[in-house]
């Protein structure tokens, strides 16, 4: 759900859905800082608020957090020189609970009777405000405003005396989608929730074991992937190598279908899967259901080039860069004047009005969200010269509202559930409209047989309202998912 402390001033982005977190470990290097900002840098489009490293080296632990971007934070190597160890996690933060004050950045740090423990989450806990609550009326004393802190407390409470049958006593409590590392003077863990909904993979370096959110940040490090983390599975890497358990019952996977379609990098392997390769497949399953006469074939950049590319190779239609992205406007773009507000999308976007004027154009996005921006878009379009604007969208209509870790908006905030198709098309004033259906989406996923309605391989709930983790702080707080948010942070 959306954040109510997330900065305004995004405006420019304000229309899609919005990254998690990021996330990257590394256990057994000397360069241990060097390469977590390294892979941070790798994943800046999973989180842009804020980002954060810890290490250990032997004997102490160093941190530095601080909000902005990675490049900006960790560019310096005189702020690498103070963070020493052969072990580190890093985090890029993308508010999604919590507000966007420094006390919420990642990773967090506490000293625990068997030592310090950094702890860093991408993911959505849907039971945190309860627990938070009975946690409190404990006299546990929280010092942020985000959900992962619950794992924390849950920790220190624990009568066990492993420290990862602490974390186990401690995850069994918990509700959500999560993906997890944590750091200790003696160890590196990685977990994922038992549904799988966040993803986590393994790499190594030479001697150095790796977890990080995706494959991608082991390529600029030039690191060997070596498989995804499994749901319910705990990782743990120390000085004897990796280990791993799968101390939670098993569940139905239900990895997040919206990273293969929008959030993961191009150039990332998640699940198994080339997230290149799926999103042009997804293009060639819309071409096949939804084909139309058009001239030429316009990607909405940059998310919906690569479905583009496959429903131009489908169609037969040529492929043409009709919209030309600027990619030096974005999150510090912060408050515009009155005057130039109206300017919305042309700030990001402008028309290439050599491949548009006096076609029939088809214009292929990711999804539609409010539809504010897709709606500036065809008019910029049109503006160019189009005869025709048609729009073909890589995912089924967004209904619902996600509770495991996407910030997006309320359900009546969503376009595809306030209108039917038809009524989308006339909002966005296309001459006609339309989405691939969920079935084509399983298909275009390797699923030749659909969607599985009794047990669906993907959580979907943004576009079936199919929830497959109990939401139980909506329930509690009437909707809101965390009620606590709306604190000052």
């Amino acid at each position: 759900m959306v954040n109510p402390n997330r900065p305004s001033g995004t405006f420019v982005d304000d229309d899609k859905f919005h990254e998690e977190c990021a996330l990257f470990g590394i256990f057994g290097t000397s360069d241990a800082a060097a390469h977590t900002a390294l892979g941070l840098h790798a994943l800046q489009h999973r989180g842009q608020e804020a980002s954060g490293i810890v290490t250990y080296d032997g004997h102490h632990f160093y941190n530095h957090r601080a909000a902005g971007l990675v490049g900006d934070i960790f560019g310096e190597q005189s702020v690498i020189a103070t963070l020493k160890g052969y072990s580190a996690i890093g985090h890029n933060r993308y508010a999604t609970t919590g507000g966007s004050s420094d006390r919420n950045i990642q990773p967090i740090f506490a000293d625990f009777d068997f030592g310090g423990l950094a702890l860093a989450h991408n993911g959505n806990l849907t039971n945190a405000y309860i627990l938070r609550k009975e946690l409190v009326r404990m006299g546990c004393l929280f010092q942020s405003t985000t959900d992962t802190e619950v794992i924390n407390h849950l920790i220190a409470r624990s009568e066990y005396s492993p420290v990862v049958d602490r974390i186990v006593d401690a995850l069994g409590k918990v509700k959500g989608a999560y993906s997890l590392l944590m750091l200790t003077d003696q160890a590196l863990y990685g977990v994922r929730d038992p549904l799988g909904v966040r993803p986590l993979c393994i790499g190594r370096l030479e001697d150095a074991w790796i977890l990080t959110s995706e494959s991608c940040a082991l390529d600029i490090i030039g690191a060997r992937f070596v498989r995804d983390v499994e749901p319910g599975e705990i990782v743990i890497v120390d000085g004897t190598g990796l280990r791993s358990i799968k101390p939670f019952p098993k569940h139905q996977r239900r990895f997040c279908v919206f990273e293969h379609i929008y959030f993961a990098r191009p150039d990332s392997k998640i699940e198994g899967v080339g997230v290149y390769d799926a999103r042009k497949r997804i293009g060639v399953e819309l071409a096949k259901e939804s084909p139309i006469a058009a001239d030429v074939i316009v990607p909405v950049p940059d998310s919906g080039v690569p479905a583009a590319i496959g429903y131009a190779a489908q169609s037969g239609i040529p492929f043409e860069l009709g919209i030309i992205r600027n990619h030096y406007v974005g999150r510090t773009f912060i408050e515009p004047a009155d005057h130039i507000r109206h300017l919305g999308v042309r700030l990001k976007h402008n028309a290439n009005r050599a491949m548009i004027e006096g076609k029939r154009v088809i214009l292929v996005d990711d999804s539609i969200v409010r539809g504010t921006t897709s709606m500036k878009i065809v008019e910029m379009v049109r503006s160019a010269g189009a005869k025709e604007v048609h729009m073909r969208i890589a995912a089924p209509p967004t209904t619902d509202p996600c509770f495991y870790g996407i910030d997006t908006p309320e359900r009546d905030k969503l376009l595809a559930s306030r209108y039917d198709v038809a009524g989308m098309a006339k909002f966005i004033g296309v001459d006609s409209l339309a989405f691939i259906s969920i079935d084509g989406l399983y298909r275009a996923m390797g699923l030749p047989g659909g969607r599985n309605p009794t047990a669906p391989a993907f959580c979907d709930a943004c576009f079936t309202g199919d929830y497959p983790i109990a939401l139980d702080d909506v329930r509690d707080a009437e909707d809101r998912q965390l009620s606590f948010l709306a604190a000052p942070a």
